[in-house]
């Protein structure tokens, strides 16, 4: 869901060249859904995987509960999604983003009998669900059927989040293998700030903030396999490096400590838990509800001049506007929203910090004239 893009769809030339050359390093399972990267990603991951690099990884694909109305639905989008990827069998399928609405609605549907006939039928080698409600749900559903492996939100800030560190060690005690979304909290934990990367250099100076995000998961030994979303090479890198080097009970206790304190850290600064998925897009009204939240939450994590990045991105410049007072109030996106996030309100709140009347009202336009005259002398 994080592949290269240009001007708003995959790169398809380098978003191919990144999967093969991970799988050429050692990844070897690749995820995908049907909504990622606007009904794509699956297309994408098809071309991928041809030329032999099918054979050398295992595939996941995920049921989204918003496609489905009836049993038909089901068979109908399965097999769209063996076209989409041009193979016979998913190795892992997965309900997506489950809680306990689309729990129910999935089962009065029969979505449990259906993955019985999946795996019957060698369609399908693992059922598993991935999860975005509370700890009393995941249990019910961990409990209602024989599940291969569940997929959860964990990251150095969401140990208590959702199903979390509880649910990972219930899941396991049932012999049911526990994959990790999330790990870098949508990129937010790779880009620090100052006050966190010194409590890191403090013990491990040479690590980064993704290292340590990513050692502080792999230090579970209930932790079967990482879901990170690596868009360049250089992320590949460092993935798998650090996939090959940490284990677990791994890291020491004043690695732990600092770790401790780093959680300390964000809490006390972090203002939105967006991750970035993007689930909530597109607004009917325009709203670049991702780009709202980072900008947001980074004027409060590293104390930047993210009013400038705002009106430049966000008010029609370089591309759509996308500012949050263009929000209504609709609530669409808080039905589709994983986090359950009350966007409206927090949309408020970036309205208030980034457009207020002198603010916004006197300042925005010359910020405007400035990248206008900055843009043309680049283009020069």
């Amino acid at each position: 869901m994080r592949l290269p893009t240009k001007r708003g769809k995959i790169d398809e030339e380098k978003a191919i060249a990144l999967i093969r050359s991970a799988i050429d390093k050692g990844v070897n399972y690749i995820d995908t859904a049907y909504f990622y990267h606007g009904g794509e990603s699956e297309i994408l991951v098809g071309k991928a995987l041809k030329g032999g690099y099918r054979e050398r990884v295992f595939v996941a694909t995920k049921l989204s509960h918003w496609l489905i109305f009836a049993k038909k639905d089901m068979d109908f989008v399965f097999n769209e999604q063996l076209t989409k990827l041009e193979v016979s069998c998913i190795d892992y399928y997965l309900l997506h983003s489950l809680d306990a609405t689309s729990w129910k609605k999935l089962v009065d549907l029969g979505v449990l009998p259906f993955f019985d006939e999946l795996k019957a039928s060698g369609k399908i080698k693992y059922a598993g669900f991935s999860f975005h409600g509370d700890i009393i749900t995941f249990k019910t559903i961990i409990d209602s059927y024989n599940w291969d492996f569940c997929q959860i939100q964990i990251n150095i800030l969401d140990e208590q989040y959702q199903a979390g560190v509880e649910g990972m060690r219930y899941a396991n005690d049932r012999d049911i293998a526990v994959f990790i979304m999330e790990p870098l909290r949508g990129g937010m934990l790779a880009n620090a700030p100052e006050s966190v990367l010194e409590a890191y250099a403090e013990i491990q100076p040479t690590w980064t903030p993704v290292e340590w995000a990513l050692r502080y998961l792999w230090n579970y030994k209930e932790i079967t396999m990482l879901l990170s979303g690596m868009g360049e090479e250089a992320q590949v890198t460092e993935n798998v490096r650090v996939a090959k080097e940490a284990f677990p009970d791994s890291l020491s206790q004043e690695e732990k400590d600092a770790i401790t304190k780093v959680q300390g850290i964000y809490r006390k600064e972090l203002k939105i838990g967006c991750t970035g998925c993007g689930y909530c897009m597109p607004c009917p009204f325009g709203v670049n509800i991702q780009q709202c939240f980072s900008l947001y939450n980074n004027k409060y994590l590293n104390g930047g001049h993210e009013y400038i990045m705002y009106v430049i991105h966000l008010d029609g410049l370089t591309g759509p506007e996308g500012r949050a007072g263009l929000c209504t109030k609709c609530g669409a996106c808080i039905k589709k929203c994983p986090q359950h996030l009350q966007i409206p309100d927090l949309l408020l709140d970036v309205k208030a910090e980034f457009e207020g009347p002198i603010k916004y009202g006197l300042a925005a336009p010359l910020v405007k004239i400035f990248y206008k005259v900055y843009a043309w002398t680049k283009k020069k």
